[in-house]
């Protein structure tokens, strides 16, 4: 399960700047969180540790700080300059402290996003609801994004219909920093796409039109094998069957495309 979802945990440390590496006291560094840390220093975003479960009777946060330095990970107890926390998610407890190292390396790293002009993003996943739509999540890093704001999301165009918060409560408009689910496009853009809105409803459609053109211009038109079950075995036998086109149906994009991958 794990395996399959490296693409996806990549594109998290890619749009971010700034990356909380959850690590279970009682559980220790696992493989996934060693796959985490390759991803945070392959993008070069800055990690602040926070070292979870500890209201458990089996809780080791002092083993869990050993264990990353193996990784190259020297927390500032042991004489590092990463940061880290000791927290329950569950209790609340540390929370607090881990918000403020968030706005203490925001400060140092000074990261300042302009909240004014056109928004645009990137796209963190995308799925198709029925009844509702196209509805995906954008984490907006430049300018303000309104109800009725046209975009330009990868291939998609369309108009934003809703703004919902994590909770699915309505929002009126969304600056730099803040996340997003939209409704709104006319198709269903590629996890880890850019998001752009646009003066109007002309200028999304010819952008995403031209989009469209290119890319049917860069596909290689060949002879199609149509491939079905009387027929399979054969081209098996004679060798002419060098790949096997597979359809993978998901719930979200970000998942269908880690599993083609």
């Amino acid at each position: 399960g794990h395996a399959a979802f490296t693409a996806m945990r990549a594109r998290g440390a890619q749009v971010t700047d700034l990356v909380i590496l959850i690590v279970a006291a009682n559980d220790g560094v696992m493989p996934q969180t060693v796959e985490a840390i390759s991803h945070a220093k392959a993008a070069g975003v800055p990690l602040i540790v926070a070292v979870n479960k500890i209201d458990l009777p089996d809780a080791t946060p002092d083993r869990v700080k050993q264990e990353l330095l193996q990784h190259e990970i020297q927390v500032e107890e042991f004489g590092g300059d990463v940061l880290c926390a000791e927290i329950s998610a569950k209790q609340g407890t540390g929370i607090e402290k881990i918000l403020e190292m968030v706005h203490l390396q925001a400060e140092v790293l000074e990261l300042r996003a302009g909240a004014t002009g056109p928004a645009r993003g990137i796209v963190v996943e995308a799925k198709k609801e029925p009844g509702r739509g196209v509805l995906f999540t954008v984490l907006v890093d430049q300018g303000t994004m309104k109800v009725g704001d046209n975009f330009l999301v990868g291939l998609p165009d369309g108009k934003v219909r809703a703004l919902l918060d994590e909770r699915g409560n309505s929002l009126e408009r969304v600056k730099p920093g803040e996340p997003c689910a939209i409704l709104g496009a006319n198709d269903v853009p590629e996890a880890g796409d850019r998001f752009y809105v646009v003066e109007n409803e002309r200028q999304a459609r010819e952008l995403a039109d031209k989009r469209r053109r290119m890319q049917r211009q860069q596909q290689i038109v060949g002879p199609k094998q149509v491939i079905d079950l009387d027929n399979l075995a054969e081209l098996m036998s004679t060798g002419d069957l060098k790949e096997l086109p597979i359809i993978i149906k998901g719930d979200v994009a970000g998942s269908v495309e880690a599993l083609a991958d």
